[in-house]
């Protein structure tokens, strides 16, 4: 009798979530703190009423208006239950045996996982010292089975994010038959110009694919409602993947709601990017390495010492996000949050000297 489940399956790690314990600050999972933006409260309630009927299995309203707001056709266009959901679907599209995905690493844990369910081999790309994607690196390890190669911007875990000079030499010498994939996840709180809007400046190009999520700026991280930007038949590709109903009608209520309130979002967001300054830039005085960051959250190149901090901000009820023997990401809180987590690292540098 044959096994009916894939051997390979049984090496992946499972996805670690950012732990929650009450009563503690949680900063360990990227959320923002201030709550649902303005209207997202009531457009859940209002959709609430309709929750014994099936959603609308295209997410019209939804593909509009981001069809509207991001100036691309609809057919473009692909949504799903998170941005991770539909890079699992993408890479379903195109994996198959011999198949390769290149990416940096260390970034999203995610890629790993999606690239062995869709039968791809993970060819993984060490970052540079400061933490960011070896851009040549990156080109030189894509070969004649490599099916995409993925660009985390800003890169989750570590934060900077890859200009545009970076991302245009990765078109430049990619061939078009490589999908040139851009994980976008938290675009909205970047601020370096140098560091571009994938749609806009490369939404043209066929092997162009860019992720976005609501989970994240937009608040709705407990709604799950992600999208893709793609080529036409790269979009229908990927929507023959998506598991029918995938974008509830809650969750497409609440992310229209949110997108009427875009000015609030983008106060919240500057107010996060005033923090993440200050933040790192006293988290360097403590531990040098500390990188740059685009992100809503920062990276501390601990080594050898990363569980032992986290268990470190755990015991003082600060909720961190620990990558065993790399570093800690911190997400950015309120101003008092964010001192509390510097007061941690404070001692913790202090005591380990």
């Amino acid at each position: 009798m044959t096994k009916p489940i894939r051997d390979e399956l049984r090496q992946i790690p499972l996805y670690v979530p950012g732990k929650a314990i009450p009563d503690a600050v949680k900063l360990s999972s990227n959320e923002v703190p201030y709550g649902p933006l303005p209207g997202v409260a009531e457009a859940i309630a209002s959709a609430a009423g309709d929750v014994h009927r099936y959603p609308d299995l295209a997410v019209v309203a939804l593909r509009d208006a981001l069809s509207r707001r991001l100036g691309v056709d609809a057919d473009r266009l692909v949504t799903g239950t998170g941005s991770v959901a539909l890079i699992g679907h993408l890479l379903q599209a195109i994996g198959g045996p011999g198949g390769e995905v290149v990416y940096s690493w260390r970034s999203f844990e995610a890629y790993p996982i999606a690239a062995t369910v869709a039968g791809l081999r993970s060819v993984r790309v060490p970052n540079t010292a400061d933490h960011r994607h070896d851009v040549e690196a990156l080109i030189a390890a894509v070969g004649p089975d490599t099916r995409a190669l993925i660009v985390c911007s800003p890169n989750n875990p570590t934060g900077p994010a890859v200009t545009a000079a970076e991302l245009d030499r990765i078109f430049e010498a990619v061939d078009e038959s490589v999908l040139v994939v851009v994980d976008e996840a938290y675009r909205e709180f970047v601020t370096d110009p140098d560091c571009p809007d994938a749609v806009e400046r490369y939404g043209d190009r066929p092997n162009a694919v860019v992720f976005r999520t609501f989970s994240k700026a937009w608040g709705l991280a407990g709604l799950r409602v992600g999208y893709m930007v793609a080529a036409p038949e790269v979009a229908e590709a990927v929507r023959r993947c998506v598991i029918p109903f995938a974008v509830n009608g809650v969750a497409q209520a609440a992310a229209l709601a949110a997108l009427d309130a875009e000015g609030e979002m983008r106060r919240r967001v500057a107010l996060v990017a005033s923090e993440r300054k200050r933040t790192v830039m006293a988290a360097r005085e403590l531990v040098p390495e500390v990188p740059d960051s685009e992100a809503n959250f920062f990276w501390l190149p601990l080594g050898d010492r990363t569980v032992e901090f986290a268990a470190h901000c755990e015991g003082l009820g600060l909720l961190v996000r620990p990558f065993a023997g790399d570093g800690v990401r911190v997400t950015i809180g309120l101003p008092e949050e964010n001192d509390a987590v510097l007061e941690a690292l404070r001692r913790f540098v202090e005591a380990g000297r």
